[in-house]
């Protein structure tokens, strides 16, 4: 008869993985093999993916930030071979995010090379949960609004997914010495805010928030974390942590600012979950 994993196991697994630890650590820490770790990982990542799919759908959203966090897989790029650099899955990997500046809901996001086909497909992702209104001509006041850096292929991307239903500001930030922020951020000189379309006041051009929750994906992803060996082998690896991450973060842990859940602030759902309701 075939070993099967306790519930309490598989929940003790996920809560470490949540809470930053390494693969290899966590198998220390449970005593299983890495092998079963990462089984545990990438089955809870797919479940996850699924429910928010499935969960994040109609969002009445005013204000979406959207930004880009850089991480690598298997090797950094310029360490890939000359047919290692066909593969997209090996290389620098970047990870789309889109952050609901009020709720704090990370509400849609991808994995992939940082180039005009993942930006599409995320901006296409992000249309099919948003709530936009139904006719182009309603005021913008009532469009939703996303600020983006200065990326090339965002707005395209925004115009073709959102047509004139959604409002599209960037903000470029510039650093006096930008090569002194290896280990500490470097001093912001000035923001340039351009209006791209529809943005009435430029001055709420802003992707503080999604940068400030870079730092958040640092801290309880390991994979994230720069001069480290938690870097991923795989890329299904990488987009189930991720999944699981933004499952933990959105419906399992208490924003210290909302008092609540980001889900709960966002009406997505009335109560905290836990991770004993994914393993269930």
């Amino acid at each position: 008869m075939a070993n099967v994993m306790s519930a309490e196991k598989r929940v003790q697994i996920l809560s470490l993985l949540c809470e930053g630890n390494s693969i290899r650590g966590t198998s220390r820490l449970v005593g299983s093999q890495i092998r079963t770790v990462l089984k545990q990982l990438v089955a809870a990542g797919q479940e996850c993916q699924a429910f928010l799919n499935a969960q994040h759908r109609g969002l009445k959203l005013r204000h979406v930030e959207i930004d880009e966090i850089w991480t690598f897989c298997q090797k950094k790029e310029r360490r890939l071979g000359f047919f290692e650099k066909s593969d997209p899955e090996l290389g620098d990997q970047y990870v789309f995010t889109a952050l609901d500046q009020d709720s704090k809901l990370l509400v849609s996001f991808i994995v992939g090379k940082r180039n005009g086909e993942t930006t599409q497909a995320f901006i296409d992702d992000l249309s099919t949960r948003v709530v936009s209104p139904s006719s182009p001509n309603a005021p913008w006041a009532a469009k939703p609004q996303l600020s983006t850096d200065g990326w090339q292929s965002y707005p395209g991307a925004i115009l073709e997914s959102f047509g004139s239903k959604a409002s599209h500001g960037v903000i470029i930030k510039n650093y006096a010495e930008p090569e002194t922020g290896r280990y500490a951020p470097p001093e912001l000189s000035n923001a340039d805010r351009r209006n791209i379309q529809g943005i009435e006041h430029v001055r709420t051009i802003c992707t503080s928030h999604v940068e400030r929750h870079n730092l958040t994906i640092r801290t309880f992803m390991k994979r994230f974390t720069r001069l480290s060996l938690g870097f991923s082998r795989k890329m299904e690896n990488l987009r189930a942590a991720f999944a699981l991450f933004a499952f933990h973060y959105n419906y399992v842990r208490i924003h210290r600012s909302l008092k609540c859940t980001p889900a709960m602030a966002a009406g997505v759902t009335d109560r905290v979950w836990s991770l004993k309701d994914l393993v269930a």
